[in-house]
């Protein structure tokens, strides 16, 4: 598809550096060989848009017969997005969905009222030396869909919009941006995409959605005359009309957000509620492992064992 937005892309040095609401630096947490770093949720911002999470996994290299083992664990309130660059997952979930993800796919559950899922790295790519890196977020879910059956959706590479230029590549990856749609079932206004910029190549942020955030995978970027490097994540003013360039060795950037949600939202481990009267009651149904009586089951071939509720 053709590089085509319906509008005239500002110079980056037309915007004003007060156009950046909020620059994040994300917190890097060692998880034994696999770092993670976390964006969203940060202490000056929630919420961009409905994303309330958002993860930087790796990138981590791992020997033969090595991986990533995230063993089954609770979901409510919102959906997950699992993207990644490099590697794999192989995904199990209560809905009995059993699906390995690799580069450039998307997994997309919906927890709704309740959900328990596994991501482990395949068989396959433990046979040898294997890498995994990505980006893991959630979208908190509109009051109407907190209660909601949970859901998943596969999505291959071939069935995202790529939106294309010189020097410039777009992967649609959820929601509506620069008059295209991606496949994955919405639930509210958003929009999330993958970003290969060339160096001094222009990305127009799209300015039919209220909050706009871009986080930076790697290279640097500039907006406004100013050099943001790998691994911030800044959002914008919203209404402002926003291009930014890419730096001297170009960028690969993930852009999201979406309309902000009517209402509050409360966040405990993988909890996501519009009251902390839900999150206690997701609590108390994971404690007690009444696996397939209450809200939560494990996934159908992957029981052996789960992640206990922390204390």
């Amino acid at each position: 598809m053709s590089w085509n937005p319906a509008f005239d892309p500002a110079c980056p040095d037309d915007v004003g550096p007060d156009a950046i609401e909020t620059l994040i630096i994300p917190r890097s947490r060692d998880l034994g060989g696999f770092e993670v770093r976390r964006a969203l949720p940060a202490p000056k911002r929630q919420m961009v848009g409905p994303f309330i999470f958002f993860d930087q996994a790796g990138p981590a290299e791992f020997l033969t017969g090595q991986g990533v083992d995230v063993r089954p664990h609770p979901h409510t309130g919102l959906g997950t997005v699992t993207y990644l660059f490099q590697g794999d997952f192989h995904h199990r979930d209560s809905t009995g969905a059993d699906q390995v993800i690799r580069p450039g796919e998307l997994n997309w559950m919906i927890a709704g009222r309740g959900v328990s899922h596994s991501e482990r790295t395949s068989s396959t790519a433990r046979s040898g030396p294997n890498s995994l890196f990505g980006i893991q977020t959630w979208l908190a879910l509109p009051d109407a869909h907190e209660d909601m059956d949970p859901s998943f959706e596969h999505h291959g590479k071939g069935t995202l919009p790529v939106i294309e230029d010189d020097g410039l590549s777009v992967r649609l990856i959820l929601g509506t941006a620069y008059g295209e749609s991606a496949p994955a079932t919405m639930l509210s206004e958003t929009f999330y995409a993958d970003v290969t910029l060339g160096a001094g190549k222009l990305l127009p942020m799209p300015d039919d959605h209220e909050d706009r955030g871009i986080y930076i995978v790697s290279g640097s970027i500039s907006v406004a005359g100013q050099m943001f490097e790998a691994g911030q994540m800044m959002v914008f003013r919203p209404g402002d009309r926003i291009s930014v360039a890419g730096g001297e060795r170009g960028a690969r950037l993930m852009i999201l957000g979406g309309a902000t949600l009517p209402g509050p939202r409360y966040i405990w481990w993988n909890f996501v509620a519009s009251s902390r009267e839900r999150i206690e009651a997701a609590k108390a149904e994971w404690r007690a492992e009444k696996w397939g009586t209450g809200r939560f089951d494990l996934p159908v071939d992957d029981r052996e064992e789960h992640i206990p509720l922390p204390t």
